[in-house]
């Protein structure tokens, strides 16, 4: 053809609702922005976990803070390793729950989905009151409203989520860099200086009670554990990433490894050198960042920016836990609602499931960060147990080329953190860890019950086998119940003679001048079928008609209603209809079996 005119052969395509296409899923920086501020934000609070520890056998053991970091490191090595392979292995999503449900059977999945519910929500609160918390370090005055600042937060990240989780992850992009270098500045300009700029904080006493044995340095390294949260929720939600989702997935995982590893060594070498110990009304952080910068505008810019971040580190858990609510409804455990997505690619239902529990433990717990965290880290060692014990499991049944290697790096890695989260629980039980052992077999026995209930109904239903030939009933009488003779009247009478094979209407009256007026109406107007009128001296509407309706069925009759709806045109007159027709269907959708129709008759004005 003339002018490059040629005829092409196109496909037809399906045009994109709003949010979806590939532009609309994470790329390996916005991944690392949206899922994983948790897992870098837990800086602020993990090393100062282990110091606060370690204090108890007085200043000299906090040299210790270092070597039961560098094992820390060592822990995360080979976490991130294992979440490489699970990423590989399950490009669905699902995580610790995935792993669980594929190679270790019913119980152990019910487990993981439990602990990560558990962990997704915990995640939300620590990160707003840990970050609360820094900014208490820089404005002391705030720390009377803690609560209300951590609410504030909550109600912002959940909108911002409704909207997508990529929307979210460029939100966040700016605040993750921001954090990744404050940090990181802190750390070098911090080792460059020969001792502490400004010292800020309240003096406090610490009398050693303790040794410095075995059991205290056990009971640090699972305090200190806690920085390793949120390094699970990249394997969780594989979904939002682009393609190639598995090679997106797995670079952002390595990536979060290494910022992760160098800031807490950086951070455990600065308490180390400077025999940092807790002081009054500041983070640990903050007195890292008052170390290097002192404590002018550089330490108060820094102390707000760990707030920022620490605030949307929440939104770790918006990204992994409506995937993973998504992945239980489809597997029966969860309402069928959890899986549905809303415009955009978000599963709405659960982001406010998400908030509204976590708002619920904020006013719980007073938001109290040290209250929180032994809760906090025990689910997430049951996780990460959990997956790092399926992989053995799936390496050792498979025996891929190396499968020995991989499974010994797993094991190892179960075997520190079941020993952390042991350690966690045993000392922590009277605490508040207690709530997570009750916690955790109920969402367990939730999960079964759903998945029991969905089971009887998909038997009772006989879903996947051909039903019985369908029954044929009597002629369909169709049922309008209707107040007076009105051009509303004329189209639901009209729109039943396409429904049915008879049809009859229906009115109430208590007023016997009334009913005998509309009588003579009807017969003067004459749309040939018949009025039966029903006298009500209760002035009740619902229940005659639902008297009457049961009757008219005795016989085996196929029943419809068809209920007649004035709409206004603008839904702010909406309230000045009455409600009458949405009452009484539902009481026939309560005590009838008939199929209840609304026709809607929308106003001009």
């Amino acid at each position: 053809m003339a002018f490059g005119l040629a005829r092409r052969e196109l496909e037809p395509r399906v045009p994109l609702r709003p949010g979806e296409g590939e532009k609309q899923r994470l790329t390996s920086l916005e991944g690392l922005a949206a899922l994983s501020l948790d897992a870098l934000t837990s800086v602020a609070y993990g090393p100062e976990a282990i110091v606060l520890v370690l204090v108890a056998a007085g200043t000299t053991a906090l040299t210790t803070t270092l070597p039961i970091t560098l094992v820390i490191v060592l822990l995360l090595v080979v976490l991130v390793v294992s979440y490489g392979q699970v990423i590989a292995a399950h490009p669905d999503g699902g995580g610790a729950y995935a792993v669980a449900k594929k190679d270790l059977g019913t119980r152990p999945s019910l487990l993981a989905a439990a602990s990560l519910v558990v962990d997704y929500v915990l995640t939300v609160a620590v990160s707003l009151t840990a970050g609360v918390d820094a900014l208490v370090s820089a404005f002391p005055a705030l720390g009377h409203d803690k609560l209300l600042v951590c609410l504030v937060g909550l109600a912002l990240l959940t909108a911002v989520n409704l909207r997508g989780v990529a929307d979210s992850a460029r939100v966040l992009m700016v605040p993750t860099v921001l954090f990744i270098v404050t940090v990181l500045g802190v750390i070098v300009f911090g080792l460059f200086r020969s001792h502490p700029v400004a010292v800020v904080g309240t003096t406090e006493s610490f009398p050693a009670h303790e040794t410095l044995g075995l059991l205290l340095v056990l009971k640090a390294f699972s305090a200190g554990c806690s920085a390793l949260t949120g390094v699970e929720a990249i394997a969780n939600a594989v979904p939002t990433f682009r393609t190639p989702r598995v090679r997106r997935a797995q670079r952002t995982e390595l990536m979060l490894g290494a910022l992760l590893g160098v800031m807490l060594i950086g951070i455990a070498v600065l308490i180390r050198r400077d025999h940092l110990a807790p002081r009054g009304g500041v983070t640990v952080l903050a007195q890292l960042a008052a170390g290097a910068y002192g404590d002018g505008w550089a330490y108060t810019a820094t102390n707000l920016i760990v707030t920022l971040a620490l605030i949307l580190a929440a939104n770790t858990s918006f990204g992994g836990l409506p995937v993973l609510m998504s992945l239980l409804a489809r597997d029966n455990r969860l309402p069928h609602v959890f899986g549905l997505r809303a415009e955009r690619p978000v599963y709405r239902y659960g982001v406010v499931a998400l908030a509204v529990l976590a708002a619920l433990l904020l006013i719980a717990t007073d938001a109290d960060t040290h209250r929180l965290i032994p809760l906090f880290a025990i689910g997430v060692f049951t996780g990460f147990t959990i997956s790092q014990l399926g992989l053995v499991r799936h390496w050792a049944s498979g025996k891929p080329d190396g499968w020995r290697h991989r499974a010994l790096i797993n094991g190892f890695g179960a075997l520190l953190t079941t020993l952390a989260g042991i350690i966690l629980l045993t000392t922590k039980f009277l605490e508040g860890a207690w709530v997570v052992v009750i916690a955790v077999p109920l969402m367990m026995l939730l999960f079964a019950r759903i998945q029991r209930y969905y089971t009887d109904v998909h038997e009772e239903l006989e879903l996947g086998r051909i039903p019985r030939p369908p029954d044929r009933r009597h002629a369909n009488l169709v049922i309008i119940p209707l107040g007076e003779v009105s051009e509303l009247a004329r189209h639901a009478v009209g729109t039943a003679f396409a429904l049915g094979d008879e049809v009859v209407a229906v009115a109430v009256h208590s007023d016997p001048d009334r009913a005998r007026a509309l009588q003579d109406s009807w017969d003067r107007w004459n749309p040939g079928i018949r009025l039966d009128i029903i006298d009500s001296p209760h002035r009740s509407l619902v229940k005659p008609i639902v008297h009457y309706v049961e009757r008219a069925a005795e016989d085996g009759r196929q029943i419809s209603v068809l209920i007649p709806e004035v709409e206004p045109r603008h839904r702010r007159y909406a309230f000045l209809q009455n409600q009458r027709g949405l009452l009484l269907a539902t009481a026939l959708w309560t005590h009838t079996d008939v199929v209840v129709c609304m026709l809607p008759y929308r106003l001009r004005v």
